[in-house]
C-alpha cells in the first residue's frame, strides 16, 4: 500500500536539440510548484553529466529569470519559448549572480555548465521533449 503522505515522483523529461540532432539532456527534473521552482539547486552540490532541472513559468508571470543565491557551482540556462524554440542561453552563470530577464519563455533548463557548448547549442534552436520512463529515471538516481 502506498504511503499517502509521499511526494510523487517528480516528472522526468529528456531535452532532445531538434535542430543540431543532439541530446541536451538525457534526464530532466520538473521543478513542480511554486516551492520546487523557487528552491531550484539550492542546496545541491552539483549537477551531474546530463542531469538538469526543468523550471515552467507561472500562469500570471510575464517572463522567467533565475537566480544564483546560495547555489554552490555555476550553470547553462537555457530559455525556452512556447513553440520550443530557444530564445537565449545564459553560460556558465556563476553562483550569486542573476540571470538575464527573458520575456516570452515559459521554460528554462537549468544544465551543467558546458552543456549548451557540449550539444552545439545555439539560440534559435527548435527543443523537443520526451518523457522518461520511470524505470530510467530510477536507474540514474
Amino acid at each position: 500500500m502506498r504511503n499517502a503522505t509521499a511526494k510523487p515522483e517528480p516528472r522526468t523529461v529528456r531535452a532532445i536539440n531538434q535542430t543540431r540532432g543532439s541530446m541536451l539532456c538525457p534526464r530532466l527534473e520538473e521543478a513542480a510548484g511554486h516551492l520546487a521552482r523557487s528552491r531550484g539547486l539550492i542546496g545541491r552540490d552539483r549537477l551531474k553529466p546530463g542531469e538538469g532541472l526543468l523550471i515552467v513559468r507561472g500562469r500570471f508571470e510575464p517572463f522567467l529569470w533565475m537566480h544564483m543565491f546560495f547555489v554552490r557551482f555555476p550553470i547553462d540556462i537555457v530559455f525556452v519559448d512556447r513553440g520550443g524554440v530557444i530564445v537565449h542561453i545564459d553560460r556558465a552563470l556563476r553562483p550569486w549572480r542573476l540571470s538575464s530577464i527573458v520575456f516570452g519563455a515559459v521554460q528554462a533548463l537549468e544544465l551543467p555548465a558546458g552543456a549548451c557548448d557540449a550539444s552545439g547549442t545555439r539560440i534559435g534552436d527548435s527543443i523537443r521533449f520526451e518523457e522518461c520512463g520511470r524505470d530510467e529515471y530510477n536507474e540514474r538516481r
